[in-house]
């Protein structure tokens, strides 16, 4: 029978937290929704697992060969989907109420084009550690986007629910992102563009704070998705009026953000897995607030921290000093 939602939930090897996760969707008290696992050859019997339950709302998706993150979300736009789709991590959980939330939230605001709920955070072990930033009810692409510059809203993966047409229409989650760093962050401004997003007050599931694939990836890789929402931005500002005066008033914030925690990840990673140096990065957000923000003032070398970085990665010695004591302090 057709359904109205589809939960989908693309994994690789998920453990206890798949079981918790799932576990958690087919507890939903609206059960106008399917469950599409897009499983990314696991090996450690999620797939098994799950076909035991022999529920016929779970559709399983498998691969034919490992794949990339990058490839294994792309599968999304090219499988069969309800009306409303929403993305949920394999390690994060659905409060009971949030398909029923978001629907009553999807009737209010039906010319919305992006919907999203309160949440808490989680731990690994599933304990409560906070709660996620309040939002506005409504907010428009700009607004959106002001908030994600300003660092005022946490914006995480789970919990966004979005027209199968719209999500589509788009391309789906951007595959030009490594490890898709930032490539959410890409996909919920251009589907907050297209009309408002709307979301409920009530807390709706809980997001995992655990070691994510973006914590892991390397410097490099992080700086070089870091540009690809850069360029994004800069094109964007170009054809709207209203994205522009946002990233006047709010890129050198961010710029300089990023540069500092950048360039700090580039220094943690060590120098014989990356080609770029600190200095190098440094000279590339120069290049950054040149494009996003011409005419401004931007000296990231006047910030201690910044130019720390680049002076502890300028040599073997000073670099090796850096990593003997981030090891003993960890």
């Amino acid at each position: 029978m057709p359904y109205k939602y589809s939960i989908i939930l693309p994994v690789r090897n998920g453990g206890h937290y798949v079981k918790e996760c799932l576990q958690s969707i087919l507890a939903q008290t609206l059960q106008d929704y399917n469950v599409i696992l897009l499983d990314n050859s696991s090996t450690d019997g999620t797939v098994e697992w799950i076909r035991s339950l022999n529920n016929e709302r779970i559709v399983v998706h498998t691969s034919e060969r490992s794949l990339t993150i990058e490839e294994s979300w792309a599968r999304i736009k090219n499988i069969n989907k309800n009306e409303f789709i929403t993305l949920i991590g394999h390690d994060d959980i659905l409060h009971p109420h949030y398909l029923e939330e978001m629907d009553r939230l999807i009737q209010k605001h039906p010319q919305a084009s992006l919907y999203q709920a309160h949440y808490s955070f989680i731990n690994k072990d599933g304990q409560f550690t906070g709660y996620c930033m309040p939002m506005d009810e409504v907010q428009y692409g700009h607004e959106f986007l002001a908030c994600q510059l300003a660092r005022t809203m946490d914006s995480m993966g789970t919990g966004y629910m979005m027209r199968s047409s719209d999500y589509d229409k788009i391309g789906g989650m951007p595959e030009n992102y490594p490890n898709l760093i930032f490539a959410d962050y890409e996909l919920w401004v251009r589907l907050c563009l297209i009309n408002y997003k709307a979301t409920t007050g009530r807390e709706c599931f809980s997001y995992r704070v655990h070691q994510s694939v973006s914590t892991q990836t390397n410097g490099e890789k992080y700086q070089d998705a870091f540009g690809k929402y850069v360029q994004f931005m800069a094109a964007l500002s170009k054809e709207n009026e209203a994205v522009k005066n946002v990233i006047d008033r709010y890129a050198h914030g961010m710029l300089m953000y990023f540069c500092e925690s950048l360039s700090h990840r580039l220094l943690k990673t060590p120098a014989a897995s990356r080609k770029m140096r600190v200095d190098d990065f440094i000279t590339q957000c120069k290049a950054y607030a040149a494009l996003l923000i011409p005419g401004q003032p931007f000296e990231p070398g006047n910030k201690f921290r910044i130019s720390i970085a680049a002076k502890l990665d300028s040599n073997p010695v000073s670099r090796s000093a850096f990593y003997f004591f981030k090891k003993i302090t960890k």
